[in-house]
């Protein structure tokens, strides 16, 4: 994986290049490269996975009476088979990198090459004659594209840090922007950058520069249609794509490893993965000191990972490695943490993430992980609670008037906080595409998937995403494979829901790969503190917050009601299905480190 980045149309002296150079270091630490024509400025950070020498970028390539210069983040699964297809059509090629390939492609193709990709990217193709630029990205958001556009120019990059350092572009928020971070965050309105004036290309979205605007069109969503195949036609389906997504994306010229929770997904990626990898399979997990002194049982979280790790460990013959982290770690690097996102996050589920990638990254440089099975195949509760489908609103997020009762009066005056969420909830439900026919739990379900594409799966790529990045460790997530996802959407739900269980179906078509108590494990959340040690730390931060009369989160949140927030416990968690009062209080934190870190003008 890497780090891109663009000036067009703008002034771009050395010190510019050499300021945003920096805030890609992580992202690509192996080499940076750089294309300059005319007011075309083009950077690249790489980390390199597939063919080091062959693969540097930007990457030129002249074709019919074009020259074409690539900037490219990311990975395709299907590198081999387009490449045999373009070499069929007279291409030949200097090296085996994805690079070249999508760059033949593009030129061979333009913007029907995305219809031939498998795989995770977002690219950037400047066109020489034309005086163009071509932008993409992925078709499920895993590689992340923002941009501005700034002082008649166009600025775009792999991460909000990087645009922020051109010359002149303030870091502000207005309205909108507040509004997000209170009551959608840590969530984002797709497309919307937070920042004033920064925007990010969707997912299964491209765009076009002409050197005057940025014309944006979608060229990918899931699309309803019949199921012709019966059940077990439809499990022997699902276990080829799933099998199949898992192998294309063991392809590297580097170590690879993979994350391991002792759940369902985790636990059939690494299953899968050590069929078809050399030796033993390096694996990866995470736990929290003091956890079985104090977790207690609940709804979303009935027991611990640390119990499945070790039979799981066994049945692979796998090389595993524990990463057990204290309160007081977790609490050291909720400034990093914030910093490596660009906005406040998921808190402690930010926090251990990154010191978990932080220690993987010193055994392999790519790892595979089980992000996006519960949205494709139904697995979050809310899917399989009739009274939740039916309620409208974001169901990660049920707790509109508490947020609400955070703004400060002259924020909550210019915002309609209700409107705010309703209007944005209602426009992903109107857009996506549902057979009319359909029966009202089908509606219901389908309605919930594109919910959650469109905006829970994203919060948690952007996290995997900054979290891996910022340790120069690229994660693949094979349940993101475009074809599994359009395939399921179209399974009924009496399917997916087999025997009663939360992804049954994926279950069902799985087994064999797994014991029985890994293949038949409730479902559990990524895992968190359960330390009170860690509460009392957050709460120790928020204290010297709330002594602070001019610190800048009280311009957004009232502080006495921060105060309450912190000693008593929601009826619903902040966001998802685990971040309580301790977490809560930490994305507080967050936000005032936000502001303070990147000097957020406050436009209200």
């Amino acid at each position: 994986m890497c780090a891109i980045a663009g000036i067009l149309g703008l002034h771009a002296p050395e010190s510019t290049i050499g300021a945003m150079k920096a805030t890609m270091g992580r992202r690509g630490p192996d080499d940076f490269g750089l294309f300059r024509d005319e007011d075309v400025t083009l950077l690249h950070g790489r980390l390199a996975v597939i063919d080091p020498d062959g693969g540097r970028q930007p990457m030129t390539f002249e074709f019919a009476g074009e020259t074409y210069t690539i900037v490219y983040n990311g990975e395709l699964y299907n590198t081999e088979e387009i490449r045999a297809e373009l070499r069929k059509l007279g291409h030949s090629f200097r090296g085996h990198s994805d690079t070249e390939v999508l760059l033949q492609g593009y030129a061979r193709w333009g913007r029907g090459v995305l219809e031939r990709l498998n795989g995770i990217y977002a690219f950037a193709v400047w066109e020489k004659r034309k005086k163009r630029l071509f932008l993409a990205r992925d078709r499920i958001g895993v590689k992340p594209l923002f941009y501005a556009e700034y002082d008649g120019g166009l600025l775009f990059a792999s991460e909000i840090k990087t645009i922020l350092k051109y010359p002149g572009f303030r870091a502000a928020i207005d309205v909108e922007g507040a509004a997000e971070l209170l009551l959608i965050g840590p969530g984002r309105t797709p497309g919307c950058g937070v920042f004033k004036g920064i925007r990010e290309i969707e997912p299964g979205c491209c765009a076009l520069w002409d050197g005057k605007r940025l014309s944006v069109r979608r060229y990918w969503k899931l699309t309803d249609g019949p199921h012709t195949e019966s059940f077990e036609e439809t499990a022997e389906h699902v276990r080829w794509l799933v099998e199949d997504a898992i192998r294309r994306q063991l392809v590297s010229d580097v170590p690879v490893g993979c994350f391991l929770s002792g759940g369902l997904d985790s636990s059939l990626i690494c299953a899968v993965a050590a069929r078809y990898t050399d030796g033993p399979l390096k694996t990866f997990s995470v736990d929290y000191d003091r956890n079985r002194e104090f977790f207690v049982p609940g709804k979303f979280q009935p027991n611990t990972d640390s119990d499945f790790l070790g039979p799981m460990e066994d049945f692979l013959g796998a090389e595993g490695r524990r990463v057990v982290l204290t309160a007081d770690e977790l609490d050291e690097v909720l400034e990093e943490a914030t910093e490596a996102r660009d906005l406040p996050g998921m808190a402690d589920v930010d926090f251990s993430l990154l010191l978990l990638c932080r220690e993987i990254r010193k055994d392999v440089t790519v790892a595979l992980s089980g992000e996006c099975a519960d949205e494709i195949f139904g697995g979050y509760p809310w899917f399989r609670d009739p009274q939740i489908r039916a309620r409208a609103g974001f169901p990660w997020s049920q707790n509109l008037l508490e947020r609400r009762s955070l703004m400060t009066g002259k924020l909550a005056c210019m915002t309609d906080a209700r409107e705010y969420v309703m209007t944005r909830y209602a426009k992903t439900l109107l857009e996506s595409d549902i057979d009319p026919g359909a029966p009202p739990v089908e509606k219901q379900t389908k309605q919930m998937v594109n919910l959650n594409f469109r905006w829970f799966m994203q919060t948690l790529l952007d996290r995997k995403d900054r979290m891996s990045m910022h340790s120069s460790l690229e994660v693949r997530v094979p349940f993101c494979d475009h074809r599994i996802a359009e395939y399921l959407y179209r399974v009924p739900w009496e399917m997916k829901d087999h025997g009663g269980y939360e992804k049954g179906l994926l279950r069902h078509a799985m087994r064999g790969w797994l014991p029985e108590q890994i293949l038949w494990r409730k479902k559990s959340p990524y895992p968190k503190t359960y330390d009170p040690r860690y509460l009392a730390l957050m709460r120790r931060r928020l204290d010297t917050l709330l002594e602070d009369k001019h610190a800048p989160i009280w311009q957004l949140i009232r502080s006495e009601r921060a105060f309450h927030f912190s000693q008593e416990e929601m009826d619903w968690p902040w966001y998802g299905q685990l971040m309580k009062t301790p977490q809560t209080i930490a994305y507080f934190c967050q936000l005032d480190h936000w502001l303070r870190h990147y000097d957020v003008d406050i436009l209200i």
